[in-house]
């Protein structure tokens, strides 16, 4: 069951958050790296999008709480499958997100949609390997849905979307439903959010960008060759 859904865009501390997550009883929780890790989850979660009545409960089985990636795109329709979730929202300071989804997010959507990247998917597709559904499957994440012309991804306004987003998730849920976070807090203002307590150990820094090329998100490679079941 869900107890946790987030609805921060990609690049505003999400694997931070989700290693939080899991410290403090509510995981596993489901990231993009999950589906890079396992990729038995593709299918299912690609159906699930696609489909105008998925059933989470069998979807989402086994996680406790979901941040970034694919699922997020579907956080209004989340939030009201599980009522009694809480909702955490991540931000960052707007400028040093955009550099930070500049060179890593956006960077992935270039190569991908190459000719290289598109010879790529045709021949998985070919193929019947995993990487030409999970192209489909990222192309599906809240911020290829938000940002998807070269136009929005300009600085002024990648910005204004950004904030929009914010916004959007501040009218939709109860404030009292709601925590606004960024993970330079520290454990605080999350556990107190969660009640629960406090960690003695550091609050997890992750997944800065030059650990970004070398983690599931940075390639997905190994999909081109192989098909999961």
């Amino acid at each position: 069951m869900v107890r946790v859904v987030c609805t921060g865009l990609g690049r505003t501390g999400t694997n931070s958050i989700k290693a939080a997550l899991e410290r403090l009883g509510f995981g596993p929780c489901l990231h993009a790296v999950d589906i890079f890790a396992n990729p038995k989850l593709i299918r299912p979660l690609l159906g699930a999008l696609e489909s105008g009545s998925a059933n989470w409960d069998e979807v989402l089985a086994g996680y406790e709480s979901f941040v970034g990636g694919p699922v997020s795109t579907r956080w209004r329709e989340l939030a009201e499958y599980y009522p009694e979730a809480k909702v955490i929202h991540t931000i960052r300071d707007p400028e040093r997100w955009l550099g930070s989804i500049q060179e890593t997010l956006f960077r992935r959507r270039q190569r991908m949609s190459s000719l290289p990247g598109r010879t790529a998917v045709l021949l998985s597709s070919m193929l019947g390997t995993d990487y030409a559904p999970m192209v489909k499957l990222l192309q599906t994440t809240l911020e290829s849905q938000t940002f998807k012309s070269p136009t929005e991804q300009t600085r002024e306004r990648a910005i204004e979307l950004f904030k929009a987003h914010t916004n959007e998730v501040v009218e939709t849920i109860p404030a009292s439903r709601l925590l606004i976070f960024d993970v330079k807090s520290g454990w605080e203002p999350l556990c107190k959010f969660l009640d629960v307590p406090v960690p003695a150990e550091p609050f997890p820094r992750m997944n800065d960008r030059a650990e970004y090329a070398k983690s599931g998100l940075g390639t997905a490679v190994p999909l081109l060759l192989r098909r999961t079941r």
